[in-house]
């Protein structure tokens, strides 16, 4: 098994009346609800948190893209993984990661993420989400029905960009280049592995067999619903008579909340489990799937009717958000019995874990991120032993890897001539 701490940085500062003032926590959300001052604050809390993940025994840690919102304030998940290639050690970094259809051109991608590939020393796993309809349509004004096309064109052209070592002329639809020639180049060869985010386009599971990607269905509707499209999956892997079924090929993001009990779970972790549904998640269903968007194959299917339960999370309280397998949460011995029944259930190899949700304070957080490291993660890392070989959707590391640290008082002495 694969663990990637992985952090959705919301914004912690959204007001109790939020979801009668503002309509979505999405595209059109008031700016003026976000205080750079007290970001300041937020954005060190957020990168403490996965720098200290980094040091209990996570696989990985994980960042995201996404735009105009107040459910994750990171535009540009490439400016954390940079801080955090050069403060970490030992450690995969998960960017889950660059919407392609939105570069322009999408050679960007291919140049930022060998950057993140060289300073890590090759700890890169790289994503290559879609990207939801409220980034990708309403925020940076993709034309739906064209989006996934501009997206396989981007990622043709990244990928010939990592593979071949001289220059090339690029004539796409979308882009157009006379030179495409990137430095500097990653380490990983040919390329870092590459994760695909889903949200219930059927058309990503041929893309991801075909690649040997691996399909990380991200989806807060919890595992138990999860099964349906995810057993969909893995019946298109057999159909397409892939050479193994290994469950490295998938991999699935859970809320995940660990305490002594079951009842210090709820009494800690109950209002910011609360506030990340009820506030977070309110997104005008206006902008949730704009036409276009999703594929006709995708709509036939009936996969969209597994992301929410039917009366959506306004009102949503603890026991259905813990019945629902929406949030794992309890003591280690609970959370590793219902973390075993998702891993076997939706047969997936790698889990990104939410670890802080909503608005957690920092110790919390911390002391979640432990007990789960401590106490779960172990009992769960071999579930899969015959593949424990396949590494194929793994970063790899070159050895000695070297991370960067702030200077030591002597040297800061040094430098100011003391």
């Amino acid at each position: 098994m694969k663990f990637t701490w992985f952090n959705l940085m919301p914004w912690p500062y959204l007001p109790d009346d939020f979801r009668e003032k503002n309509r979505s926590v999405w595209v059109d959300i008031d700016s003026r609800l976000f205080d750079p001052v007290k970001s300041h604050e937020v954005y060190n809390t957020y990168l403490d948190l996965l720098e200290y993940a980094s040091t209990v025994g996570f696989d990985a840690i994980g960042v995201n893209e996404h735009h105009q919102n107040g459910y994750g304030i990171m535009p540009s998940p490439n400016i954390i993984a940079a801080s955090l290639a050069r403060r970490t050690k030992d450690v995969g970094l998960v960017v889950l990661g660059n919407s392609i259809a939105l570069y322009n051109p999408p050679v960007r991608v291919a140049e930022e993420f060998a950057m993140l590939d060289c300073i890590s020393g090759g700890r890169l796993i790289a994503g290559f989400p879609v990207g939801t309809s409220m980034d990708t349509n309403y925020c940076y004004g993709q034309i739906p029905a064209l989006t996934r096309e501009k997206y396989q064109e981007a990622h043709d052209l990244i990928i010939r960009a990592w593979h071949e070592p001289d220059p090339f002329a690029f004539n796409g639809r979308y882009t157009k280049l006379r030179h495409v020639n990137i430095w500097p180049r990653p380490i990983q060869k040919p390329n870092p592995p590459i994760h695909i985010p889903g949200g219930g386009s059927v058309e990503t599971y041929d893309f991801c067999i075909d690649n040997t990607y691996s399909y990380s269905y991200l989806s807060f509707s919890g595992y138990i619903r999860a099964k349906a499209l995810m057993d969909g999956y893995w019946k298109r892997v057999a159909e397409r008579n892939a050479p193994d079924n290994s469950p490295y090929r998938a991999g699935f993001a859970q809320t995940i909340c660990v305490a002594e009990t079951d009842a210090e779970a709820r009494k800690l972790y109950e209002k910011h489990i609360l506030y990340f549904y009820n506030r977070c998640l309110h997104v005008f269903a206006g902008f949730a799937d704009a036409p276009g968007y999703r594929t006709i194959k995708t709509i036939q299917t009936g996969a969209l009717s597994q992301y929410a339960p039917p009366k959506g999370y306004a009102n949503v309280t603890w026991e259905e958000l813990i019945e629902g397998g929406h949030v794992i949460a309890g003591s280690p011995e609970t959370v590793r019995q219902r973390m075993e029944d998702l891993i076997k259930t939706l047969r997936v190899g790698n889990i990104f874990c939410l670890m802080h949700v909503g608005d957690m304070p920092k110790e919390k957080c911390m002391y979640s991120t432990k007990l789960f490291a401590e106490k779960v993660m172990p009992k769960l890392q071999n579930m899969f032993p015959e593949y424990a070989d396949d590494s194929r959707f793994w970063c790899h590391p070159i050895p000695q890897v070297k991370p960067g640290s702030l200077p030591a008082e002597r040297d800061l002495a040094l430098m100011a001539g003391e």
